[in-house]
């Protein structure tokens, strides 16, 4: 039997190292050890959101930058600090403790000592505590607390100036008195998102739009009922250049946000649909066929009443089962043949037929 020589006893240990390596690869890594409460708390950064000790890191930027807000009704009061106004406030603070605005400022005072809290947005405090049934030595958020709507309005814009609240001066809210706390709730806790008064935007809305709110029980209707859109998708309560306060320029560009297959542009365009998507359909719930305004064929006879087709007048007997049948007021009706009815890109279709 051969010896191997010096040169293939090196190539068989290199090839037996390379194999042992893959081995070593291939074998399960142990698995870490699971971390302790402590050790998770180590790698975190550290928070101090209780008001209480030595301040860590900066205030959260908007809140760090509150001021004590200006009552013209209290001009010599002074600030006291959220302590006085929680002496006789306990509730409320148990409230507002579980809010957004609470957190921003308690965090904003234990970085800046002497920030305030809640005298950001009620004003100094002085004169209230020594004669607290008088009315307006506090801003008072609500109808009936003597605060004039506009000193309200003006003590929320101080943060929240700007944005979505540029068009708030002359809107149809701010024209018939509104102020920010018929919709808004900022000492509780009520809505997911929003500081809303009540639990969801729509039902906010609801509170005065009633009227509108009743047109989404129409068997046609947007999905707004089943949560899957809020009025705010289409509206700007705060204010807009529109008249129903629509968060775009017009009617139409405000549905192209969802309904961006209509926009267009066509090679032979529907006239009415281009002008207005209201000349055919109603925003929020209609009794009709994908929220038309009126049945097909009546509606488009409004406008093609004296070409091509007659404009007859269509009764049960033009039904399947009356003694004319009419093909005009079964099936689809008209769309039946002129199904692209928003527009067509088709060199055929003149008609819109496809």
């Amino acid at each position: 039997m051969l010896q191997p020589g010096p040169i293939l006893l090196r190539i068989l240990l290199a090839t037996a190292a390379v194999a042992g390596a893959g081995l070593a690869l291939l074998a399960p890594l142990p698995l870490p050890a699971q971390q302790s409460r402590d050790q998770l708390a180590d790698m975190l950064p550290a928070t101090n959101l209780s008001g209480e000790g030595k301040p860590i890191g900066d205030a959260p930027p908007g809140f760090a930058y509150a001021a004590v807000a200006h009552n013209p009704a209290a001009p010599d009061a002074k600030a006291v600090g959220e302590q006085v106004c929680t002496a006789c406030h306990a509730l409320e603070n148990d409230h507002f403790s579980h809010t957004l605005h609470a957190l921003g400022l308690r965090a904003a005072a234990a970085a800046t000592p002497g920030a305030p809290v809640c005298e950001a947005c009620h004003g100094p405090g002085s004169a209230h505590a020594a004669q607290p049934p008088e009315k307006g030595l506090i801003i008072g958020f609500t109808h009936g607390a003597g605060t004039p709507i506009e000193v309200q309005t003006q003590t929320c814009l101080a943060c929240h100036q700007g944005g979505a609240r540029d068009h708030w001066l002359g809107s149809v809210h701010q024209r018939n008195g509104l102020s920010c706390s018929d919709c808004h709730n900022p000492m509780g806790r009520v809505s997911p998102e929003g500081s809303m008064a009540r639990t969801s935007i729509n039902e906010t809305c609801a509170q005065c739009h009633r009227d509108i709110r009743a047109q989404f029980d129409r068997r046609s209707h947007m999905p707004l009922p089943e949560g899957q859109m809020t009025c705010a998708d289409c509206h700007n309560p705060h204010g807009s250049l529109t008249n129903p306060l629509l968060k775009t320029n017009s009617v139409n560009e405000t549905c192209y946000q969802c309904h961006a297959e209509k926009r267009g542009p066509f090679l032979f365009e529907h006239a009415p649909v281009r002008g207005s998507c209201l000349n055919c359909h109603t925003p929020h719930g209609s009794n009709q066929l994908s929220l038309l305004v009126a049945p097909v064929p009546f509606l488009c006879q409004q406008c093609h009443s004296h070409l091509r087709h007659p404009n007859d007048l269509q009764t049960p007997q033009s039904l399947a089962g009356g003694p004319h049948p009419d093909e005009r007021i079964m099936g689809r009706g008209c769309i039946t043949c002129h199904a692209q009815i928003h527009g067509s890109n088709n060199p055929s279709g003149p008609r819109l037929h496809k």
